[in-house]
């Protein structure tokens, strides 16, 4: 059986009402991690985790599926994001993510330091969350495989 989505309409509501409020602690997640528990990694996940409960929740060709699908298209933006500023670093004659060797005129060490940190966990983030999308997908694509096929 092909999986369509939830039924109950408490579910739907529900997971309408909490899955925006996961992505908003997920980008905060993100965006703060460098000054507690969090960062890159878990805000990644967490993002990931709200676009795949929509997927369940609303099917594969729900809305929430549609968003799912754009991100896939970014695959490799975030490991250019991370490389990138590997590279800055580098060619400001520093070692890889050595945020104050990036050079970027205007601003002081402690301001490259901290957009050197945020461009790091967006590119980790977006790495993470492409991944999990895309091995929910690939699982969906190859039981609805083996249902056709049986």
């Amino acid at each position: 059986m092909i999986h369509t989505g939830h039924e109950s309409m408490i579910v739907r509501r529900s997971a309408a009402l909490v899955i925006p409020l996961v992505q908003l602690f997920g980008l905060y997640v993100l965006f703060f991690g460098q000054y507690g528990p969090g960062g890159g990694f878990v805000g990644g996940v967490m993002l990931a985790a709200s676009l795949i409960a929509g997927i369940l929740v609303f099917g594969p060709d729900g809305q929430p599926a549609a968003t799912a699908k754009k991100l896939l298209k970014t695959d490799g933006l975030g490991l250019l994001i991370f490389a990138g500023v590997g590279g800055l670093c580098l060619i400001g004659g520093g070692a890889f993510l050595n945020y104050s060797s990036m050079q970027l005129p205007g601003l002081d060490d402690p301001t490259r330091r901290y957009l050197g940190i945020v461009l790091t966990q967006i590119g980790v983030a977006a790495d993470i969350a492409v991944a999990a999308v895309s091995i929910v997908f690939s699982l969906y694509s190859a039981s609805s495989n083996e249902v056709s096929d049986g």
